[in-house]
């Protein structure tokens, strides 16, 4: 069953439908479980153990609510969100936002192409800037499937990527169980060193991740389309909740087990603040089995939030520029500075945490505009969000910029 089923009316069974219409929030749930998480994540637990595990909890709370407003968007309006803010801003306004938003679609893509070329170095030795260009035609090859066999096809190859990558990174949970004590203490909101500061902001930019705004709306319009008839899009609203929910839970599964490895099995073990030192410490202390496992699910990270972030960048192009660029074509003009960041042997794991940061600052230039226009009933009509949502989300927003403001004053040395 399809939206257009819905439209129709036919007679389905409740869970067949649900399930059917799922798969735009498992999409972009990709995002949150992409190279760059594995970086800040482990770096995080590997430094700092169970501490930061609050972080995570709040970050996926955060990305819940915003993942839902996006894909409403679009649904409620048939328009993508770097649309609306198209049609919405002057032109030089407009192509301002342009350039930010490219500059953080680019530093996703430096995340991912760069966690997929280190994976291939670590199951087969590739140099890393070999790697990148394997990585690099290969998510070409995925948007092909994208371009020339539909969304839903698209969907189901990358929802099987995410499902390598969850068993990629909790393997390792399975042959050396967390202290849950240590874990629950996790959960106490705190920090207390610039370092740990730092090392959130990069957690939060690499979960509630600006391009995931930006692409849920046009993952969910491109699936469903818009529907004129008010239940229509009700019961397709409804549905994005569960597929949001379960997408989520699943991403945010994912890293904070990550986190718990790298508190219980490599807290303390040196060069574990790099993901290479990270596999050979897991290699060392859970066995090559487990050390290939957690390459194999870098792999598919690399590989799928690659395709995604390049379907994401599209959307913002076409959506602010006014100018559709083929798929193929964007994703091999924003390989270039990925590959050549490899070329000059930058580490990168540095690069991954760095470009997460990076993300964090781009956060409000999406979520900001994003709520004003999901709570405005001229544009959202009966689909307007509840007051409660209105303040979740300008909480949510309140807080991550809070934190860029505390980090950006850290990294000036203000106030030391």
């Amino acid at each position: 069953m399809t939206s257009s089923s819905l439209a129709a009316g036919r007679p389905v069974r409740p869970w067949r439908s649900r399930l059917v219409l799922l798969g735009p929030a498992f999409v972009a749930s990709v995002a949150y479980v992409d190279p760059g998480n594995v970086a800040a994540n482990i770096t995080a637990g590997s430094r700092y153990g169970y501490t930061l595990v609050w972080v995570l909890v709040m970050a996926n709370a955060m990305a819940v609510i915003v993942q839902y407003q996006s894909a409403k968007l679009g649904l409620a309006t048939g328009h993508s969100l770097p649309e609306l803010l198209g049609q919405r801003l002057r032109t030089t306004p407009r192509r301002l936002y342009w350039v930010q938003a490219e500059v953080v679609a680019g530093a996703t893509d430096l995340a991912e192409v760069i966690g997929g070329a280190v994976a291939l170095h670590l199951l087969l030795g590739l140099p890393l800037l070999a790697g990148g260009v394997i990585i690099g035609i290969a998510s070409m090859l995925l948007l092909a499937v994208q371009s020339t066999r539909g969304q839903r096809r698209f969907e189901v190859i990358v929802m099987t990527l995410l499902v390598i990558i969850a068993a990629g990174f909790l393997a390792p949970l399975v042959v050396s169980p967390f202290d849950l004590r240590g874990a629950l203490a996790g959960l106490v909101p705190r920090m207390h060193s610039a370092d740990m500061v730092l090392l959130a902001a990069s957690m939060l930019g690499a979960t509630v991740m600006p391009h995931a705004i930006y692409l849920h709306s046009a993952l969910a319009r491109d699936r469903h389309g818009y529907h004129p008839a008010a239940e229509i899009r009700r019961r397709l609203i409804r549905v994005t909740r569960w597929d949001v929910a379960l997408a989520l839970l699943v991403a945010g599964a994912v890293n904070i087990g990550m986190l718990l490895v790298a508190a219980s099995s490599l807290a303390g073990t040196a060069g574990t603040d790099t993901i290479a030192g990270t596999h050979a410490a897991i290699t060392a202390a859970l066995g090559p089995t487990i050390g290939v496992v957690f390459a194999l699910g870098l792999l598919a990270s690399g590989l799928a939030s690659t395709s995604v972030g390049s379907y994401a960048g599209a959307a913002i192009m076409s959506g602010l520029l006014h100018k559709r660029v083929p798929l193929l074509l964007r994703r091999l003009v924003t390989l270039i500075p990925a590959l050549a960041v490899l070329a000059v042997g930058v580490e990168p794991t540095s690069a991954l945490v760095l470009s997460q940061v990076l993300l964090s600052f781009g956060i409000p230039f999406a979520l900001i505009p994003l709520i004003r226009l999901t709570g405005n009933r001229e544009v959202m009509g009966e689909n307007v969000d509840s007051p409660a949502l209105r303040v979740a989300s300008w909480t949510s927003a309140f807080l991550i910029v809070a934190l860029n403001v505390v980090l950006l004053a850290l990294t000036l040395g203000v106030g030391r």
